[in-house]
């Protein structure tokens, strides 16, 4: 399946492990020139080695997305340097780790200002574009009364459902300007060193009580998040936008009317 991705130009933040790199990863694949980011100067050159080995142009940069003034310049660079945009990929998280006022402010800082800053200093780009998509990464906490990888920290699955509500509303705006906002929100996910990596080593009864709500019986790959992330950011899924697509395992057993 052709994706119509060749020659677009897209800006993935955190993108150097986990599903942000996976995005990338798969962007490049499809012949899309890539902007990357993360806090850690070596995992970005150790990035951008690997995607032009897949023969695209690759830029990126350390950066922190909760310094606003410094974020909003990166990509407004990354963007120069890439020749304009199409695709704007929000997946920075600082994931459920801190309890207490602390960790509210750095969700909101990083996954719902993230989000906001890094769409705002795109639009003047994909303004530009015949294509243009934003696709941001929540969360199934978002819609979820349960905490999954960390009972007891509310900010995450409330910052994630501000981000999925941050995402339907900008898109009834954008829409008219040809611009499309989908969102997509992944269950539990599973790669070596990451969050649910550590729940399984340290928190097993969590693990398997996850195991036995994804329906398909096991836990998700990056891979197939970002599979589900380019698609919807692809100009092939041109008629869709304001969707929240829970990429879960059928963790979510409702009907989504």
């Amino acid at each position: 399946m052709d994706l119509k991705l060749k020659g677009r130009r897209a800006i993935v933040t955190g993108s150097t492990r986990g599903i942000g790199l996976r995005i990338a990863r798969l962007l490049a694949e499809e012949g899309c020139d890539v902007g990357i980011c993360s806090r850690t100067e070596s995992a970005v050159l150790h990035t951008i080695a690997e995607l032009q080995g897949k023969g695209v142009k690759v830029v990126g940069d350390a950066v922190d997305v909760t310094d606003g003034a410094a974020y909003k310049d990166w990509i407004r660079s990354a963007a120069d340097r890439l020749g304009g945009l199409d695709i704007f990929v929000s997946n920075v998280s600082a994931g459920p780790r801190d309890p207490g006022e602390e960790g509210w402010r750095n969700l909101f800082e990083s996954d719902i200002l993230g989000a906001v800053r890094g769409c705002e200093a795109s639009l003047p780009y994909l303004r530009r574009s015949d294509a243009a998509s934003i696709v941001l990464i929540a969360s199934i906490s978002g819609v979820m009364a349960k905490a999954l990888v960390a009972p007891g920290i509310y900010a995450y699955g409330a910052c994630k459902a501000g981000l999925i509500a941050y995402g339907a509303q900008l898109s009834k705006d954008l829409a008219k300007e040809g611009i499309r906002v989908n969102s997509v929100s992944p269950g539990p996910i599973y790669f070596e060193g990451g969050p649910w990596d550590y729940v399984k080593q340290n928190a097993p009864h969590l693990y398997e009580d996850a195991l036995t709500h994804c329906v398909i019986g096991r836990l998700g790959t990056p891979e197939e998040v970002a599979a589900a992330a380019v698609f919807l950011a692809s100009p092939l899924s041109g008629f869709t936008t304001s969707q929240n697509l829970h990429v879960d395992g059928g963790y979510m057993q409702h009907v989504a009317f």
